[in-house]
């Protein structure tokens, strides 16, 4: 049997019931409650790295502009592999893989531009020291001097 209990409020205007938690009471608000917390995961499900991919796709759309693939194409093939799989790490809902290969790629694309202008720098460099020696050969030449 089950006891109610009446409470009144201060002013007497309402009452207020309480009965004690039946076992069927119990496994209704224990499924409630599951059905809550499961709810919320799916609701917190991770949500895909589109601003990492967005990184990514504009390292290696600023990496062949700036002509890599004829100094660094190694880094820029990395870059696009694992970009394509970071994709494909979307598509099958892993979003930690996904973002993980989307930095990579950016980091990879951000290298082979950095490893570009190193090497345009020492192509520039090379250049320039031609030139040097060309106008003291020319100093030499008219002058007579040794430089």
């Amino acid at each position: 049997m089950i006891q109610t209990v009446q409470l009144s409020t201060v002013r007497g205007e309402s009452n207020l019931s309480l009965r004690p938690v039946t076992a069927t009471t119990a496994r209704f608000m224990g499924s409630a409650v599951a059905g809550l917390l499961m709810l919320a995961a799916c609701a917190s499900a991770q949500a895909p790295p589109s601003a990492d991919i967005q990184a990514a796709e504009q390292a290696i759309v600023e990496a062949n502009r700036s002509d890599v693939a004829d100094y660094s194409s190694d880094e820029l093939d990395n870059a696009r592999e694992k970009l394509t799989a970071a994709i494909s790490a979307v598509q099958s809902e892993n979003m930690d893989k996904a973002q993980r290969l989307a930095q990579q790629s950016r980091v990879d694309a951000q290298l082979a531009s950095a490893r570009a202008e190193v090497a345009k720098a020492e192509s520039d460099n090379q250049e320039m020291q031609k030139s040097i020696d060309m106008l003291k050969l020319e100093i030499q030449r008219i002058t007579g001097e040794k430089i």
